[in-house]
């Protein structure tokens, strides 16, 4: 029995390892089975999982706040419609590009009427752009406070507002519409500065007609239609603050067109400088070409200008078309002008310089109206600073010159007098220089003159100054001329001497403004000690000569001919001596007056040659017939008659170029050099 038990407990333990092995096999299969199933479930699990937050965000507005589903859509609506505007505008703006880019010329009111359409894009997109993005953020931020949104798309939504925030604070960036206002305003400035250039061109001057009659070289005035687009053009710059580049154009363009006008005038002696001449009387030619030159400029060119900038920048206000005009005049050159009259101004004093200083001072008050009116504004400052300044150093001048002469005259009186007897240059000058005082052409502006220098000085003035003033002045070259007269050693050199000069004064004052101030008696006076000194002189020269050619002793001598002709050789060697050495020391003389020297010459030839002619007629032959002849009967009656008709003629002058000469400006007593030629006073 016990051994039938064991066996039954072993095989009852078998089947158990069977059943849990059949177990354990299925449950192995099971387990690979479901890891099979597992392993296809991964990707859909997967695809699950990354359509879960769109269907969390879809469900979301579900799960939202009732009230805040029902607000959102107002507030999307409020949101999208003017960003909506806004990008109808920014299509419309590039829809304008084509038009903007092409050239203004073709239809200029057509660019401009698209340009306004572009300017008023602008405007609304500036100003609602801003207001858009503000909208857009507030419905970001409603759907963020109210959970009716995903996060990350929000997220991105606020980065993009972020970015178009920050370029619209930024202007630089902030080109609304990619530059092309900024490339069309480039265009309307090409085009400004075109129609300039274009309707801007100077007449070229005639040489033939003197410039009082040359027609006006200054540019024809740009036709009314030019005028019309510059001022359409200006309208649409101004408004996108480009006025100043359209000034700054204009300015260029226009002086530029002056300048090419003035060239022909010539204009570069307004360059000199005070180091590159020696006195005014080197460069007077060009002072009297610069008040016509000046006249010119002022009365057609800059007037010109001044009326255009008038009609061109009317609508821009006083202030800018005044400002534009004063730019034009002064890089045109009317400073040119005024610093060469200052020029003059500053240069040696002498008396040929107040005559310049008074012919300068003429120019501008005869165009003192027109500077008042041209220059007279706020934007003209420099211009007026440098005129008044002119005029001040003009007024100083001239009056210190004037006061100065008389000192100056009496300062000559420690010279010594010429030693050909001739009139000095002292006196010529005076004469002719006193008498352009008084005259028509220089005495008004001369009065005028020191009247407003006195006026400065808070003094008065009478015209009876100014004439006082150069009589004492004529006084003064008398005293001159007596102190010159005694202090020759020759007394026939001396009455030469005074006869030369009392009649230059007769001549040159008789009939002359000066003349009528001293009076007739004074005029008479001078005739008379010329006619005084011309007695003398011939008297005591000349005169003298026939007493040498004496018939005494000849007519009743007795002793035969060949004492006779001892006696008229001895007579006429002596009157060859006292000749020869008569004329070669007068024969350096110099009469400079044709009629009196042609007087004098007469005289001396009556005195002389009727005696020499009947003398030789009556005992020429005694000596003719000598061997030694010649040197008795030395000249002949036409050689004798001929030498004494030449003396007394002025040397021939050469005439050198007033630029190449060099003037010392003083004399031995280092004082000014009064006396230059009357023909250096033009």
């Amino acid at each position: 029995m016990a051994g039938s038990v064991n066996v039954n407990g072993d095989g009852s333990r078998i089947e158990n390892l069977i059943s849990a092995r059949k177990s354990l096999k299925l449950s192995l299969e099971k387990s690979k089975s479901l890891g099979l199933a597992l392993q296809k479930s991964g990707p859909r699990l997967e695809e699950i999982s990354q359509r879960l937050p769109s269907l969390e965000s879809a469900v979301r507005p579900i799960r939202a706040d009732k009230d805040a589903l029902v607000a959102v859509g107002g507030h999307i609506n409020r949101a999208v419609g003017p960003a909506a505007a806004v990008l109808k505008v920014f299509d419309a703006v590039h829809g304008l590009e084509k038009s903007l880019l092409s050239e203004p010329r073709n239809d200029l009111p057509g660019y401009l009427s698209v340009l306004k359409r572009l300017e008023e894009a602008l405007r609304f997109l500036g100003d609602n752009c801003g207001l858009a993005i503000q909208w857009l953020e507030d419905i970001v931020e409603y759907l963020e406070d109210n959970a009716v949104a995903d996060e990350r798309y929000l997220l991105t939504l606020k980065k993009s507002l972020k970015n178009l925030r920050e370029l619209q604070n930024d202007e630089e960036k902030a080109q609304l519409d990619g530059g092309l206002l900024e490339a069309a305003l480039n265009k309307l400035e090409n085009e400004f500065r075109q129609l300039l250039t274009d309707n801007s061109v100077p007449l070229p001057m005639l040489s033939s007609p003197p410039l009082g009659d040359q027609a006006c070289i200054a540019p024809s005035p740009l036709p009314v239609s030019v005028i019309h687009k510059l001022q359409a053009l200006l309208g649409r710059l101004k408004a996108n603050d480009r006025l100043e580049k359209c000034i700054s154009i204009y300015v260029e363009v226009r002086s530029s067109n002056v300048r090419a006008s003035l060239k022909a005038l010539n204009l570069d002696y307004l360059e000199i400088s005070v180091a590159e001449f020696n006195d005014v009387q080197s460069i007077e030619g060009y002072i009297a070409q610069w008040g016509k030159h000046l006249e010119f400029a002022v009365k057609h060119l800059f007037e010109a200008e001044y009326k255009l900038c008038n009609d061109v920048f009317e609508k821009m206000g006083l202030e800018v078309w005044m400002g534009c005009f004063s730019k034009i005049a002064a890089q045109a050159g009317i400073l040119a002008f005024l610093q060469f009259g200052k020029t003059v101004t500053e240069s040696k004093k002498d008396p040929i310089k107040l005559l310049k200083l008074l012919d300068i001072f003429a120019s501008l008050n005869k165009l003192r109206l027109d500077f008042n009116r041209l220059f007279g504004g706020a934007a003209c400052v420099e211009i007026q600073n440098l005129t008044r300044d002119l005029i001040k150093s003009v007024i100083d001048g001239a009056a210190e010159i004037f006061w100065e002469l008389l000192v100056q005259v009496e300062l000559q009186r420690q010279n010594p007098p010429p030693l050909d007897g001739s009139v000095p240059k002292l006196v010529s000058f005076i004469t002719d220089y006193c008498n352009k005082l008084l005259g028509d052409d220089y005495k008004p502006i001369l009065t005028q003159v020191l009247i407003i220098h006195r006026s400065w000085k808070r003094q008065s003035f009478q015209e009876r100054l100014l004439v006082t003033e150069v009589l004492n002045i004529v006084k003064a070259v008398e005293l001159n001329l007596e102190t010159w007269i005694k202090a020759y050693d020759d007394p026939m050199l001396s009455n030469f001497f005074a006869m030369n000069n009392h009649w230059h004064l007769y001549k040159h004052l008789k009939g002359t403004k000066l003349g009528d101030l001293l009076g007739d008696s004074w005029l008479r006076e001078h005739e008379q000690y010329k006619d005084y000194y011309s007695t003398i002189f011939l008297r005591d020269s000349w005169g003298k000569l026939p007493g040498h050619l004496s018939r005494e002793g000849l007519i009743l001598f007795s002793g035969g001919r060949a004492t006779a002709r001892d006696l008229v050789k001895k007579r006429l060697k002596k009157f060859n001596e006292v000749f020869d050495e008569m004329y070669t020391k007068q024969s350096g003389w110099v009469m400079p007056e044709r009629d009196l020297r042609e007087k004098t010459c007469q005289l001396i030839v009556q005195a002389v040659v009727p005696v020499y002619r009947s003398y030789m007629q009556n005992y020429g032959p005694l000596v003719e017939q000598d061997a030694s002849s010649t040197k008795y009967a030395k000249y002949t009656i036409q050689k004798l008659e001929e030498m004494l008709l030449c003396l007394y003629r002025p040397k021939p002058v050469r005439h050198a170029s007033l630029r190449g000469r060099q003037f010392s400006g003083k004399f031995g007593n280092g004082m000014p050099d009064l006396r230059r030629t009357a023909s250096a006073v033009v």
